[in-house]
């Protein structure tokens, strides 16, 4: 695919036991749906050509030649196309037989991946039938016609991934084959299984799956045996899964009698930024280097194919469905547990902030008041002080004092007009000209009051501004840029709603939920051009920058995976697909890059603040950019 994708599937045939024919008949019907998919690697089930529960038949010649001879067949069927197929039979090899997976593209056969660990429980007893792949010497082999590498340490490289495999108990194993083939560079790990279904087996076997494809940062596609194998004491549900570094992208049905096939993208290029940025996995496959490897080339071309059928979270920042108050409340609790820190630390009396009524300033309030609590200080001690100025509205002054009442701190009001006045008069600037001068000029006033307010006060100046302002560099430099704390430093605009939205109602006074829930609703604006003549807010900062849903999701998959703009474009086309056209995506992506780049000064000297997610922009960790980057071949990508 295109991007850095690659498209899987995991398929669960019906199968007879011991009817290599009509197993193989099942097998073809679902690669073909495959390919109408456009997948381009599909991975079948543990022994698919036979079907796993053949017991002691195992040990017959006609059952071991009727698979060789279907998988020729198999190999004619696909031999005009371009998917890599991976499926499971029984293999003779030095003398033994092996539980194995098979490798082919176009009609060749690419290699063939032994099982390593073999069960010996109750009701599965490999043992009895197949020998250890840690117990023949890894060489080659003819099948097929064909002479065709055989070992398990095996890895097939195509044009978009790296992929290796495993066989079923390799991953119940402590040290299971994926984590070597993952240090060695696979990107994706194939499991062909034949897991049978107990209860909480399968709970179990996602968090397995899970667990194993987030610490080998890889995805992770399982493929276990369904209807036909159940007989005697075992039942098979049919369990196919695709998992990406420990997210779960597609799942079967399962105890169906019909076969199954899931179909998802894995996003290589995602996993490869991660590892990159581990230095803890880069230090363990530094341990891996120089054991035994085979690499095995196949062949291209791949599908063009652009369209996704995994969903692309519009919102990567505010988590979904029934996380969204665990999240918010881990959240919030290291906001305040941050500044409860600072303010012991500096042995200070007051928190002093700026009330605007706006999303920010309210967020970073809530968030003082639990920090107050839990030192078991008086909420007097918080000094909020409004600032009214020439853009004010009714509305936002309004709910900023009705705020601070309800939550019963200290309120003080201080006018910003007749000393912004007399700063233009010394400048000998024209208030009529709402220009740069006449906005900044505003919120500097408003940083000075703040600092020498705390000093009279013996406190510290919370400050407001969260993550998405700082990387538009939406703020004004040494105003409200400037703090001795900023609490929302880390928390993305998109979060900051959803954080005052919850806090709102978790809230027992009807009054207070009321007002906060209006300060959610009101348009987000930093309020320094005077309002329109029926007094409603005329500079509303999402016309001016763009949406900030949109600048949230291009500065996730900045900092997160160092993506160039053009996946970046594509990934918003599908999640924004429907609300946002792609003139409109493209022009506000290269508002932000352009912004990005030019802004980088206002982050280079910021005041410390709780990292709260994967993300933030604190130049003492996280983001050390050079304030004088070009940012020319970014836009020119854009354009």
């Amino acid at each position: 695919m295109k991007h850095g994708f690659v498209k899987v599937a995991s398929a669960v045939p019906s199968v007879k036991v011991a009817n290599c024919k009509h197993n193989v008949e099942q097998i073809e019907t679902l690669i073909m749906q495959a390919c109408t998919q456009q997948a381009e690697i599909v991975c079948f089930p543990e022994l698919a050509i036979t079907a796993y529960t053949c017991g002691d038949l195992f040990q017959q010649q006609l059952l071991l030649e009727e698979a060789e001879l279907e998988l020729i067949n198999l190999l004619n069927m696909t031999r005009s196309m371009d998917v890599i197929i991976i499926v499971g039979m029984p293999v003779c090899y030095q003398g033994a037989l092996l539980n194995c997976a098979i490798v082919m593209q176009r009609g060749r056969l690419l290699g063939i991946v032994p099982k390593t660990y073999l069960p010996n429980y109750k009701e599965f007893y490999e043992m009895r039938w197949f020998t250890s792949a840690r117990n023949v010497r890894p060489g080659q082999m003819l099948i097929c016609g064909q002479h065709v590498p055989v070992d398990a340490h095996l890895l097939f490289r195509t044009p978009c991934c790296t992929f290796g495999i495993e066989v079923c108990e390799d991953l119940w194993a402590p040290i299971p084959p994926s984590t070597y083939l993952a240090m060695q560079g696979a990107d994706v790990v194939f499991n062909l299984s034949a897991d049978n279904d107990l209860v909480g087996k399968r709970t179990y076997l996602e968090s397995l799956i899970a667990q194993q494809s987030a610490r080998t940062i890889s995805g992770y596609v399982y493929a276990g045996c369904g209807f036909g194998e159940s007989t005697q004491d075992v039942v098979f549900g049919g369990k196919a899964y695709i998992y990406e570094n420990g997210s779960l992208l597609a799942k079967s049905p399962i105890h169906t009698i019909e076969p199954q096939l899931i179909v998802s993208e894995i996003d290589v290029d995602r996993l490869r930024a991660e590892r990159r940025q581990n230095t803890t996995f880069q230090a363990n496959a530094s341990e891996f280097i120089g054991l035994p490897l085979t690499l095995i080339e196949t062949q291209s071309p791949f599908n063009d194919c652009d369209e996704l059928t995994r969903s692309i979270n519009p919102l990567p920042f505010v988590p979904a469905g029934k996380q969204l108050d665990e999240r918010c409340e881990e959240i919030f609790a290291i906001q305040a547990e941050g500044l409860c820190k600072r303010l012991v630390h500096t042995n200070s009396e007051t928190a002093v902030i700026g009330i605007s009524g706006g999303l920010d300033s309210t967020l970073a309030l809530l968030v003082a008041v639990r920090a107050f609590d839990m030192l078991g200080k008086s909420r007097r001690g918080i000094v909020g002080i409004t600032m009214p100025g020439f853009g004010t509205t009714d509305r936002t002054y309004t709910n900023a004092i009705r705020m601070m009442k309800h939550l019963g701190i200290t309120i003080r009001e201080i006018s910003i007009k007749e000393a912004c006045l007399q700063h233009f008069r010394d400048l000998g600037h024209d208030p009529d000209t709402h220009d740069v001068t006449y906005e900044n000029g505003q919120a500097r006033e408003r940083t000075q009051i703040l600092m020498d307010a705390a000093n009279q006060m013996n406190g510290l100046v919370v400050g407001t501004g969260d993550l998405s302002e700082l990387a538009l560099g939406w703020a004004t430099y040494n105003g409200d840029h400037m703090s001795m704390y900023g609490v929302n430093a880390s928390v993305p605009k998109t979060l900051v709603r959803h954080l005052v939205k919850w806090v709102a109602e978790t809230m027992d006074d009807d009054a207070t939920r009321e007002t906060l829930l209006d300060i959610v609703d009101t348009p987000i604006s930093p309020e320094l051009i005077p309002a329109d003549e029926e007094g409603n807010i005329t500079q509303k900062t999402e016309d001016l920058v763009g949406p900030y849903e949109l600048h949230d999701f291009f500065l996730y998959h900045v900092l997160r995976f160092g993506f160039r703009p053009s996946k970046i474009f594509f990934l918003a086309q599908h999640a924004f697909q429907g609300k946002y056209d792609d003139e409109t995506v493209r022009k506000w992506l290269r508002t932000f890059f352009r912004r990005f780049f030019a802004q980088q000064f206002k982050r280079s000297c910021l005041p410390d603040g709780p990292k709260v997610g994967s993300c933030s922009l604190s130049p003492r960790g996280d983001w050390r950019m050079p304030s004088d980057a070009s940012s020319e071949a970014w836009l020119a990508e854009i354009d």
